[in-house]
C-alpha cells in the first residue's frame, strides 16, 4: 500500500501524534486491566508511525512491529527510545513473552477469519501468563456504518490534505473498503493528488469472541470512549492469558 511505503514520509502530516493522546490514555488504562500482572514490558504488533507508543513509552517498556520498514523509520524518528522490529503479526515470532499485547487498528488489515486467527495466535504466543492483550478494531459488524472522513496537517514547507471515504459493497463477506484521496503540497508550491484504496476485515462480535477464546484468552468487550465518537460506535477486546 502507497500511504505505507512510497507516501510513508508523509504520514506525520496525515495522522500527527497529537491526535493521539485522549486515544493513547484511554488504552493505557485497559491494558493496565487486561491482566493480573504488573505492567512493565509491552509489545504493539501492527505499530505504524508509532504514534500510540508516543505516549505508552511514558508507562511502558514498548517493542514496536510493523510490516512496513518505511512505517518503522518513521516512528524511529519519533520514538528513538524504543526497540522496533520488522515483522508480520501473523507470523513473527520475537522469542520472548511480555506483559501485555497491544493491536491497534492495523488489525483492520486482515481480512480472512484464518489471518485473524493468526495474528491472535501471535498475540497469546507473545504474552505472558497472567498477562493480557488489548485489540482495538475500527468495527465490529454490528457496529459499522459507512461514512467520510477529512484531515491533514502542514509542515514547515509541506501540506497535506486528504479525504477517506467508508463504505461496504457487499455485507454478506469479511470486508469493507476505504477510499482515500490525498492532496500532497510539496516543497515547491506544486500540489499533486494520490488515490489509493485500502481492503479492510469486518468480523462480528461473535467471530471475535470465538478466535480469542480458542486461543486461549478470557474475553472481555469493553465500549470504545472517545470526546470526538458517538457512545457505542466502537468497542475494544481485552483478552487475559490464564496464570
Amino acid at each position: 500500500m502507497k500511504l505505507y511505503s512510497s507516501l510513508a514520509e508523509w504520514w506525520p502530516l496525515m495522522s500527527s501524534p497529537d491526535e493521539y493522546e485522549e486515544e493513547a490514555a484511554f488504552y493505557a488504562k485497559h491494558l493496565l486491566s487486561a491482566g493480573d500482572l504488573p505492567v512493565r514490558s509491552v509489545v504493539e504488533f501492527g505499530s505504524g508511525g508509532g504514534n500510540n507508543a508516543f505516549y505508552l513509552k511514558q508507562q511502558f517498556g514498548m517493542t514496536l512491529v510493523d510490516l512496513s520498514e518505511e512505517m518503522l523509520g518513521v516512528s524511529r524518528a519519533l520514538n528513538p527510545e524504543c526497540e522496533h522490529v520488522a515483522g508480520d503479526m501473523r507470523t513473527v515470532r520475537l522469542g520472548r513473552q511480555f506483559d501485555r499485547v497491544f493491536i491497534h487498528d492495523a488489525i483492520c488489515y486482515l481480512t480472512t477469519p484464518e489471518d485473524l486467527r493468526l495474528a491472535v495466535e501471535t498475540a497469546f504466543v507473545h504474552c505472558r501468563p497472567g498477562g493480557g492483550a488489548l485489540f482495538a478494531p475500527d468495527f465490529v459488524r454490528e457496529n459499522f456504518y459507512a461514512g467520510t472522513d477529512h484531515g491533514g496537517n502542514d509542515g514547515a514547507n509541506r501540506g497535506l490534505r486528504y479525504l477517506d471515504w467508508t463504505w461496504d459493497p457487499d455485507p454478506a463477506d469479511h470486508t469493507y473498503l476505504v477510499d482515500y484521496a490525498f492532496l500532497l503540497r510539496s516543497e515547491d508550491g506544486l500540489v499533486r493528488v494520490e488515490h489509493e484504496r485500502h481492503v479492510e476485515g469486518l468480523f462480528a462480535r461473535s467471530e471475535w469472541l470465538q478466535i480469542l477464546g480458542e486461543a486461549g484468552f478470557a474475553v472481555t468487550v469493553v465500549p470504545f470512549e472517545h470526546s470526538e465518537l458517538p457512545e457505542g460506535s466502537a468497542e475494544i477486546f481485552l483478552g487475559g492469558k490464564p496464570a
